[in-house]
């Protein structure tokens, strides 16, 4: 795959504006291995390679595990994820595939039964940015580093 374009160079304002959105989405006050399984979940959903790399990356630095990171396609299914990271994950992936599932309202029932009114607004934040970011990174084919070389075991 070959980078089609770098957003930041055709248009850094533009670009520093989501980054500051991030920014603001990461400041919330909501916990930091959420919010990376959160950005996690949605990328994994856009099949967003590069963002799944970078926060794949971030949320074992905040503390996350190789089994739940590896489990986090079937959370429903695992004991080894939270009421609140169901809820929040639940909630990403009705805002995620807003066209098929309109926002449940069972998932913003779970959503509320776990999350402040003030929590709800701002992990709905996170899971825009991270989707924007994923729109960019797919769209113009962000290639994500190469920690291993191809073929080498780890």
């Amino acid at each position: 795959m070959k980078p089609r374009l770098n957003p930041f160079a055709a248009a850094p304002a533009t670009m520093q504006a989501l980054l500051d959105l991030g920014a603001k989405a990461t400041e919330s006050g909501l916990e930091k291995n959420l919010l990376e399984l959160v950005k996690m979940r949605a990328s994994q959903i856009n099949g967003c390679a590069n963002c799944i790399h970078m926060h794949g990356k971030e949320a074992m630095k905040a503390g996350e595990t190789a089994e739940r990171l590896l489990l986090l396609d079937a959370f429903r299914e695992s004991p080894l994820y939270t009421a609140r990271e169901r809820a929040a994950l639940a909630w990403t992936e009705a805002l995620t595939r807003v066209a098929e599932t309109h926002g449940s309202d069972e998932d913003y029932q779970a959503l509320q039964a776990e999350f402040s009114p003030e929590e709800q607004v701002k992990l709905t934040l996170m899971i825009i940015t991270i989707n924007a970011w994923n729109r960019f990174a797919i769209g113009f084919r962000f290639v994500h580093p190469v920690d291993q070389p191809v073929g080498q075991a780890a």
